[in-house]
């Protein structure tokens, strides 16, 4: 195979293909077309007439495994090499794991499989880890990879950081401040590097836009939440861990990728039609409700459904909220025994509020318990709402008989919304005055379900800024007090979310009465 010319890559890019080093490594800025290359080295390696072995690619989600095969597939068109895909095949019975594979006229594949350690062991070939910093347990996932290589395979590592307590930021660190011993090909590609290598305009050529370089910096820059997600999304900077209360290595652990917010509607759907979890495609067809936009209502927005032929007027409101429940994913949904994706009639429910109207958000968190796990189901988020407004709301949701057990936080503005929930609904309504104490029980008991992995979380940039914003200090006196603040809130998602978690450590207690 003859290689592509040089329009189709940048020089860092390039550089990745030409390195044949058996241990090369990337740390990187997002979207930059890091993966883009590496499918086009892995189409190198299992298509070529002498390839020898397989090539197995390990990425964060099924969605992120799939799409690395898709971007191999069309390398191997534009070669015209006799290449089949596969689709998704078994590669472990007891298991039950499987792959996305390519299959090439030399008999060679490439599997393209979501992060399990266990999908690798016993094989071997060329190891690709893909965003390996986002992968739950890194430490095995090497262990289990790095012996595929043995017989002359290569491994490959890309990713970007995911705070600084990482195997990823491990190796980086070995290779830049301990000489290296592995003996690792070095990759460091910050946005501004890509930039100026050309990435701006390979984009608008691909959009047809025209921004400049420094427009195109700019934007990214404003659009993040803080300067942390800056410096490590974009920048090659991992976080500092030592000040956080909640770690990236706590949220990656429970981090679901596959998982996804329902809005209220789709929740309500849910709980009152019966289906079979298995087959969520069928269920997405026949019950999925139109898409959610942000509309305006009575001085205040949250999410409304609406039809197509609303759009136009709906978007031409003032918006003042985001919501970030999104509709039911498109995509189909893998094939894990683990994953529970969409609430049922029998589910068991828990509310979190965290109260406010004018400058904070008032922020609804609700989860569904499964066994001793909270997985994340709905999450509503009002700002400059009514009373009447984030009332309604309130009593919607504890109109769900599934929701067992709502804790409110009954501070200041909140005080008369949880004393009126807790007269009309009862023993359903707990409110927390947000004392000292009881923050600190609350903080502490979020971060212990972190830490044993009592709950699973959707993958929000907005909920873990949230999560990481909060900070722990002691004060002279001895007392602990929590700090925070995030780009667009004062934490607030994570007080409700340990409200929710608070709530579902209730426990029903049953007196007998005998007459």
């Amino acid at each position: 195979m003859n290689p592509p010319k040089q329009k189709y890559f940048l020089p860092f890019q390039r550089e990745w293909l030409q390195d044949q080093s058996p241990l090369k490594i990337m740390q990187k800025s997002r979207q930059i077309g890091a993966s883009f290359v590496d499918a086009h080295d892995s189409v190198l390696k299992a298509g070529s007439r002498r390839a020898r072995l397989d090539v197995w690619v390990s990425s964060r989600d099924e969605t992120q495994a799939k799409l690395y095969l898709e971007d191999c597939a069309r390398w191997a068109e534009f070669y015209q090499i006799g290449a089949e895909d596969l689709g998704r095949k078994l590669i472990s019975h007891p298991n039950d794991l499987g792959a996305y594979v390519l299959q090439f006229a030399n008999g060679r594949r490439i599997y393209s499989l979501s992060s399990n350690p266990n999908a690798l062991a016993g094989k071997r070939g060329h190891v690709k880890l893909d965003e390996f910093a986002l992968h739950q347990d890194q430490r095995m996932l090497y262990r289990v990879a790095k012996p595929l290589t043995q017989w002359g395979g290569t491994l490959s590592i890309i990713s970007t950081h995911r705070g600084s307590q990482t195997i990823f930021n491990d190796l980086i660190r070995d290779i830049t401040e301990r000489g290296n011993p592995m003996g690792w090909s070095l990759h460091t590609v910050p946005l501004q590097k890509a930039v100026e290598q050309g990435l701006v305009e390979k984009i608008n050529d691909k959009t047809g836009g025209t921004e400049s370089r420094e427009a195109f910096l700019s934007r990214l820059h404003s659009q993040c939440i803080d300067e942390e997600q800056w410096l490590q999304e974009y920048c090659c900077t991992p976080a500092d861990e030592s000040a956080a209360f909640i770690t990236f290595d706590m949220l990656t652990a429970c981090e679901e990728p596959e998982l996804k917010l329902l809005n209220i509607q789709e929740l309500e759907n849910c709980l009152t039609i019966h289906h079979d979890k298995s087959d969520s495609a069928s269920f997405r067809g026949a019950h999925a409700p139109p898409r959610v936009a942000t509309g305006a209502l009575a001085g205040g927005t949250f999410d409304v459904l609406h039809n197509r032929e609303s759009v136009t007027q709906i978007e031409n409101q003032k918006s003042k909220t985001k919501n970030p429940s999104h509709p039911l994913p498109s995509a189909p949904i893998p094939n894990q025994s683990e994953v529970n994706f969409f609430p049922s009639p029998n589910s068991i429910l828990f509310l979190g509020l965290d109260v406010a109207r004018k400058h904070d958000l008032c922020v609804f968190d609700v989860g569904e318990k499964i066994g001793d796990v909270v997985w994340d189901r709905l999450r509503i988020e009002m700002r400059g709402c009514r009373f009447a407004e984030i009332e309604a709301e309130l009593y919607r949701l504890l109109r769900m008989p599934q929701i067992k057990r709502a804790c409110i936080d009954a501070t200041g503005l909140g005080a008369q919304l949880a004393e009126r929930a807790a007269e009309r609904f009862e023993w359903k309504v707990e409110p927390i005055t947000f004392t000292a104490p009881m923050k600190e029980e609350l903080a502490f008991g979020l971060r212990a379900d972190f830490e044993e992995r009592r709950l699973r979380i959707v993958c929000d940039n907005q909920l873990v800024a949230d999560l990481r914003g909060i900070k722990k200090e002691v004060t002279e006196s001895g007392n602990i007090r929590f700090l925070g603040e995030s780009g667009d809130s004062h934490c607030d998602r994570f007080w409700a979310k340990a409200l929710r978690q608070h709530a579902a450590r209730y426990r029903v207690h049953f007196r007998a009465i005998v007459g």
